[in-house]
C-alpha cells in the first residue's frame, strides 16, 4: 500500500516552469491529462519503484552505465549552472530551502567549467 502525504517542507510545494517545447509535447501526447505527468494509464501517480525500475531498464537497453534515478537531479542542477542559471531560481525550481543546499549538495562543476571560468580572468591579467 502506498501512502501519499504532504511534502517534507513548504519549499517542496512549488510550480515548476517547463520549456514551451516540452509543454507542447506533453499536450500532444496527453491531450486530456489533467493530473500527474508521470502517471499510469489510469492517470494515477506512478509508484516510485516502478519509475526507478523503468529508468534502469532504459539504461540497460541503451547500454548506459547504471546510475541512480536521483542522480538526474544532480545532473540537472550542474547543467543549469553551466548554462548560467541564477542560483536562486535554480534552488527554488529544485525545491530547496536555501541556495547553500543547491550549491553544496547538487552542483558538481567539471574541470572544463572551472577552466572556462578561469579564462574569464585572462583579460584582467597581463603577462610580460
Amino acid at each position: 500500500m502506498i501512502l501519499v502525504t504532504s511534502p517534507k517542507s513548504k519549499c517542496s510545494i512549488r510550480t515548476i516552469p517547463i520549456t514551451d517545447s516540452l509543454l507542447q509535447l506533453i499536450q500532444k501526447e496527453f491531450p486530456d491529462r489533467q493530473g500527474y505527468v508521470l502517471a499510469a494509464m489510469d492517470e494515477e501517480y506512478v509508484e516510485p519503484r516502478t519509475m526507478q525500475n523503468y529508468f534502469r531498464y532504459v539504461q540497460n537497453q541503451c547500454g548506459l552505465t547504471p546510475v541512480n534515478f536521483h542522480a538526474l537531479r544532480h545532473t540537472f542542477a550542474t547543467r543549469c549552472i553551466e548554462l548560467g542559471f541564477d542560483v536562486k531560481s535554480l534552488s527554488e525550481i529544485l525545491g530547496h530551502a536555501s541556495v547553500n543546499i543547491t550549491m553544496n549538495r547538487y552542483v558538481h562543476p567539471s574541470m572544463e567549467l572551472k577552466q572556462q571560468n578561469m579564462q574569464k580572468l585572462s583579460g584582467l591579467l597581463a603577462v610580460m
